[in-house]
């Protein structure tokens, strides 16, 4: 299993004060299961790669003789040695230590400050496919890109691999890039090599402090990494939802799952928001459109990010446009924060030259409140007139109402909506847009996801 990780800043070999490792030395470490060996592939002022390669014992492993337990996991022909896993989170602590916990002797400034890294990790298992991936890594702030393997190029019948290889790129703190891998490449690999217990609590909190409290997909990061036990992962998430809810009679209420844990009402606005808000950071879209921003929340979260310099919201209702005003308390705000926000009186479906000139627009939850005619309109003004590099639309998943208690069957899920649209609906839709108007698309699935209704909000990605 392989990780790489490059630094792309002058001068590069600062890579080397960063992790502790001289890149003019190959070293090599014990580990309970095998060894770690590290090594620079590529060393110049411009760009130096760092490379974190493991060689694991399959006999040791099939023998448990590396403390595994006996319990059956590793037989003698398994792919541990060869894929990312649970190993190379371990092997991240005890190589890499020094820089996770934010240290650098030889330039200590370097430690705090972000910068420009790129992640490799070869051959990863991913129980979800690519859309976990991206779900899991983009709120985070990454451009990922994610290479899938076919079983076997001779029957192709057989299908797509579960392996992948992920490339991360993010300006960031390299303690923060190590954690967030340490994390996360256990969620995405269903097996581990240890046993579960109190302490990995311990290290789920210790390891996302900072981030995985806002992470949108929280709780499934926190029941895949405590593989399910129910005792431990109500546990860790009361501590993250404290720290994220201080309210107690605030927006969590719960809900038995299944599967995974899910957050019971744990606003699911709230995630649609934070997923549309990782999404635009990560297409570096800095002068953003909400269309049909109701009473500003988007808004409210964008203006906290100083990456977004422009953030104007549109809405039909002068009514709803007097309630952003007053949630974004604009007659309190500094001039400069004031000056990077714009709401405009308008329609969606009347062609209107201050929508132009954007990097990015925004319409959430707003299509299925239009007739299904005024549809055509809408993909003019946004996708030909307004024109700008990522829209970003969601509407409900109508498959999923069966799972709400209080809709009745074929209801709708709010009585201002004109219709709502099934996942293949959505997709046909998008697909037929995007193509029309010279995009191309990618969807995403925002809340818990139900293994035959899919989720329950679902979203399209479309760049020009």
């Amino acid at each position: 299993m392989l990780l790489t990780i490059t630094y792309t800043s002058s001068p590069a070999t600062d890579l080397g004060y960063l992790l502790y490792k001289n890149p003019d030395r190959p070293q090599s470490f014990d580990l309970a299961f095998g060894k770690a060996h590290v090594f620079y592939p590529e060393v110049s002022k411009e760009r130096c790669t760092a490379a974190l390669l493991l060689d694991i014992d399959p006999v040791d492993l099939a023998r448990g003789h590396r403390g595994q337990g006996g319990e059956g996991l590793f037989d003698y022909v398994n792919d541990r040695p060869y894929v990312s896993s649970s190993f190379l989170s371990v092997a991240i602590a005890r190589v890499f230590g020094t820089a996770m916990s934010g240290r650098s002797k030889g330039k200590p400034e370097l430690a705090e400050a972000e910068l420009p890294f790129e992640a490799k990790i070869v051959m990863l298992p991913c129980r979800g496919g690519q859309d976990i991936v991206r779900r899991l890594f983009e709120p985070l702030g990454y451009k990922v890109a994610v290479q899938g393997y076919t079983l076997d190029e001779k029957f192709s019948w057989w299908g797509e691999s579960v392996y992948f290889t992920i490339v991360l790129n993010a300006v960031c703190r390299l303690r923060d890039l190590l954690s967030h891998i340490y994390v996360l490449v256990p969620v995405l690999d269903p097996e581990k090599h240890y046993w579960v217990g109190q302490d990995e609590v311990d290290k789920l909190l210790r390891h996302g402090s900072g981030w995985l409290a806002e992470h949108p997909a929280r709780e499934i990061i926190t029941a895949r990494y405590l593989r399910r036990q129910r005792y431990l992962i109500n546990q860790a998430l009361n501590k993250l939802l404290k720290e994220d809810f201080p309210d107690p009679d605030g927006t969590i209420e719960e809900i038995d799952s299944g599967e995974d844990v899910k957050d019971k009402k744990l606003n699911l606005n709230q995630q649609r928001l934070g997923n549309v808000a990782a999404v635009l950071k990560s297409a570096g879209a800095r002068r953003v459109i909400d269309l049909g921003c109701g009473e500003g929340n988007l808004i409210n979260i964008l203006l906290k990010d100083r990456h977004f310099t422009e953030i104007t919201g549109v809405d039909v209702s002068r009514r709803s446009l007097e309630r952003a005003k007053e949630r974004l308390k604009m007659d309190r705000l500094p001039d400069k924060q004031r000056q990077r926000v714009n709401l405009l009186q308008g329609s969606l479906t009347y062609r209107d030259k201050r929508f132009k000139g954007y990097d990015a627009a925004t319409v959430i939850e707003v299509i299925e409140h239009l007739d299904r005619n005024h549809l055509g309109a809408l993909d003019r003004v946004v996708f030909e007139f307004a024109r700008p590099s990522t829209v970003i639309v969601t509407t409900p998943n109508k498959e999923y109402n069966v799972r709400y208690e209080n809709i009745k069957t074929n209801a709708l899920r709010h009585r201002d909506h004109r219709f709502e649209w099934s996942r293949r609906e959505f997709q046909d839709w998008a697909d037929r847009t995007a193509r029309s108007f010279g995009y191309s698309v990618r969807f995403l699935a925002v809340g818990e996801e139900d293994p035959e209704l899919g989720a329950p909000t679902q979203m399209g990605v479309f760049t020009l």
